[in-house]
């Protein structure tokens, strides 16, 4: 499962859509995740991208639990894993 996968790497990830966003540009993603209970406005565009730039996605039914997994306290829509 994907929360096991950001959870080993950790040092590795990227938080936030708009981070996410940047990195992803930059060429900088290897795999992106993203929150079924999120704003899919928020998460869409990541989406989108990922499509375009044929990075992996995966999706998560919770944000609280990749959050945790990423090792903050609040919730994340988004999590990119670096290359």
């Amino acid at each position: 499962m994907s929360y096991e996968k950001v959870a080993q790497a950790k040092s590795q990830v990227i938080i936030g859509t708009k981070q996410t966003l940047k990195a992803m540009k930059n060429g900088e993603v290897h795999e992106v995740i993203t929150a079924d209970d999120a704003d899919q406005s928020m998460t869409a565009k990541v989406v989108q991208m990922a499509k375009q730039l044929d990075i992996p996605h995966t999706t998560v039914p919770s944000m609280k639990e990749l959050g945790e997994s990423c090792g903050i306290d609040v919730g994340a829509a988004t999590v990119a894993i670096k290359q």
